[in-house]
């Protein structure tokens, strides 16, 4: 069973998720009235930018309905990586759609000016757009705040386990970033004459999706190969097997992120040599129920009883994180 923890992020990722995807359909549709009256590049790249990010939300919600499958033979250990590649998707299609569009478009406008046409439709439509994503930003702040556990914001991107959150959060700062940028362009444009300056901002929306891209790909791919679980979580799964007065030492602890709500762990023991087989099975049996009521994700557990060497290296504390 999933843990209070693993439905409260579940939660507040759905919620976050959805707010995204209504704020950017609205943006999507408002930038590209304005681009259209206008002509302005860095509007056109913005409208790009918020139909990629309004596929990127519907991605988020397909990964996160395939995600919580049950486990099949095929796929004992069930479909929770699955959340993982669909963000890794999003980072793709936010560098592809997103970044190089603005970039190739910049430097379009940059090559052969074009005169920004009504630009009271960019302004008003910037002003919509920040007015939305604001929303969105504010929504996914809201939901990360119930789960982020005193983590700095920057610590909850980099460790979080669930995708979706931190993918919505880099989004939602990425395009108020984006969107100044573009007000910035317009109005020197609007004000100077001279359109190169909207031409720039586009470019400058283009790097700055680049790099958000490139840094949610980095955390989505670590995710995707397999992390370990977080420092408080290894230190609870630590202290609850050797709460056991039968359990002697821990002698090797390995866990592993199977999906955002669920672990595995895999640890040798040594217990007391008196204990009969039949004792060890229920030690054994006590010592995961001691981990599951400690960390509820940690819903695969392997325990393989061992005798410790003298000389040999006992586990460390592990720091994952570090």
């Amino acid at each position: 069973m999933v843990g209070q923890w693993g439905v409260a992020v579940n939660e507040s990722s759905t919620r976050a998720v959805l707010a995204a995807f209504m704020a950017n359909l609205g943006i999507a549709i408002v930038k590209f009235l304005a681009f259209l009256f206008t002509g302005a590049a860095s509007m056109l790249a913005e409208s790009i930018h918020s139909v990629a990010d309004t596929g990127n939300q519907g991605l988020l919600a397909l990964g996160g309905r395939s995600g919580r499958r049950p486990p099949t033979p095929e796929h004992p250990f069930g479909f929770g990586r699955e959340r993982y590649f669909w963000a890794f998707l999003v980072a793709v299609v936010l560098f592809t759609l997103g970044s190089l569009f603005a970039l190739f478009e910049g430097y379009q406008k940059l090559r052969h000016p074009h005169r920004i046409e009504s630009p009271g439709w960019a302004f008003g439509a910037l002003g919509v757009a920040i007015a939305l994503e604001s929303w969105s930003l504010r929504t996914a702040v809201r939901e990360a705040d119930k789960v982020r556990a005193g983590q700095s914001w920057w610590g909850f991107i980099r460790r979080s386990k669930s995708p979706e959150l931190p993918v919505v959060l880099l989004e939602d700062v990425g395009a108020l970033l984006g969107l100044a940028c573009a007000l910035i362009g317009v109005s020197l444009a609007v004000v100077t004459g001279q359109s190169r300056f909207d031409a720039i901002g586009s470019v400058a929306i283009g790097l700055l999706l680049g790099v958000i891209a490139v840094t949610l790909g980095t955390e989505m791919r670590s995710l995707l190969i397999g992390e370990a679980a977080s420092r408080a979580e290894v230190a609870a799964i630590r202290a609850a097997l050797l709460d056991g007065i039968s359990v002697r030492r821990l002698i090797h602890l390995r866990t592993l992120q199977l999906g955002p709500d669920e672990l595995l762990v895999g640890a040798k023991v040594e217990l007391d040599p008196v204990l009969s087989l039949v004792e060890v099975a229920r030690v054994i049996d006590e010592a995961e129920g001691r981990v599951r009521a400690s960390v509820p994700a940690a819903r695969v557990i392997y325990l393989e009883p061992d005798l410790w060497r003298s000389g040999a290296p006992v586990e460390p504390a592990s720091d994952p994180d570090a």
